[in-house]
């Protein structure tokens, strides 16, 4: 494995892609499976035996041949994947807990490392809130800020529309090859010359509602703040504001009037805290201490070094398993818990989790707490 901040190896790149690409590896595991092997190359190898001792005969793990044909068609479009810890993975999403492991991008990757502003509100926008997003993004543009947005209908075209001149950011569901929705494909291509897309699902993946989630995941983690314009008391947007003040982002909320319903989450958000936005200037004040200054200085990515592998004995993983998967049930239960009540080693426990999870019988809850399921 490559040190922080470094390049990987070609193929050090192709072993992320294969290990992140592999049955019920999702971000947590990733790295979880890199600490526990040492690197992506070893845990290709010793996932399935740990899915196995987990109660899972057969681990689907993506081959070397699907990730260089992952790898080829990514170049095709001019798009290259881009590790966490590497220089062009934006310092902010390195920085949240759990980053995705790879992402895909498609455009100018410096953005990147720029001040980022999200701007994202309703699909079904009134004319006069896209017409706030378009001219706010090109002013904040203007100011020395790159806007990012989620390439939806309504606002977030609106805004990705405003800030073509200057740069913008297009976090995506699917592949960064998908348009979506159809309409965005004029932008979309526009985007992709101008400014950048970048998503964390292969090429090819058509957003589905699961996806979401994910997306705005990176989009609260790769900007500074999030202003969020016409929103429904139940919207991604929302989301996406929630995600960005519990990763310590500003958050910025455009009013609107009472009697529309798309404006009720927006209204909500400056009671609870939120910025009143009425126009640029509310937003670049929040941020006035920073322009002096380089993003790197306020923003480094965590180092990925694995360290060493924890020792312990084979034979007290295997004493130890039977009473930890007694121990977890339908309720979920901190690690702290399960560690207390097995009186056992956090290294043997975390094992024996990592060991379930591949298996697919480990389900996650917020606040690091784990609770069983059956094979389906």
């Amino acid at each position: 494995m490559t040190s922080p901040m470094g390049e990987l190896s070609p193929s050090e790149r192709l072993d992320w892609l294969c290990l992140s690409r592999s049955e019920n590896v999702g971000p947590i595991t990733f790295f979880q499976l890199l600490r526990h092997f040492g690197s992506a190359d070893q845990a290709l190898r010793g996932a399935p035996d740990l899915a196995r001792r987990g109660g899972r005969r057969r681990l689907r793990i993506c081959s070397k041949d699907e990730g260089m044909r992952e790898i080829e068609a990514c170049a095709e479009i001019g798009a290259r994947l881009v590790a966490a810890g590497e220089p062009d993975y934006p310092p902010a999403l390195a920085a949240i807990a759990d980053p995705p492991p790879l992402i895909t991008l498609r455009g100018h990757g410096h953005l990147l490392r720029e001040r980022m502003i999200a701007v994202v509100g309703a699909r079904n926008a009134s004319a006069s809130g896209m017409r706030f997003a378009r001219q706010l993004a090109n002013e904040l543009g203007s100011e020395g800020f790159v806007v990012v947005s989620g390439l939806a209908r309504g606002i977030d075209a609106s805004a990705h529309g405003g800030a073509l001149d200057h740069g913008t950011v297009a976090v995506v569901g699917g592949g960064v090859d998908v348009i979506y929705p159809p309409e965005n494909g004029a932008l979309h291509e526009q985007i992709a010359e101008r400014g950048v897309i970048i998503g964390e699902p292969p090429l090819g993946t058509i957003p589905k509602a699961r996806h979401f989630p994910r997306r705005n995941r990176i989009i609260s983690g790769v900007f500074l703040g999030v202003v969020v314009i016409e929103a429904a008391r139940r919207s991604g947007s929302l989301i996406t504001a929630r995600l960005a003040g519990e990763q310590g982002r500003e958050v910025f909320a455009v009013p609107g009037s009472p009697l529309d319903p798309r404006c009720t989450g927006t209204n909500n958000l400056i009671r609870q805290g939120a910025v009143l936005t009425e126009g640029a200037a509310d937003v670049t004040a929040a941020f006035a201490g920073m322009l002096i200054q380089p993003l790197k200085e306020h923003r480094e990515a965590p180092d990925f070094d694995p360290g060493p592998r924890p020792e312990f004995d084979e034979s007290e993983i295997e004493r130890a398993r039977s009473t930890i998967t007694q121990c977890l049930g339908p309720t979920p239960v901190s690690i702290d818990e399960i560690i207390r009540q097995c009186q056992v080693t956090a290294s043997v426990v975390l094992t024996v989790l990592l060991e379930l999870e591949l298996a697919g019988r480990l389900d996650r809850s917020p606040g690091n707490q784990f609770s069983l399921r059956s094979i389906d």
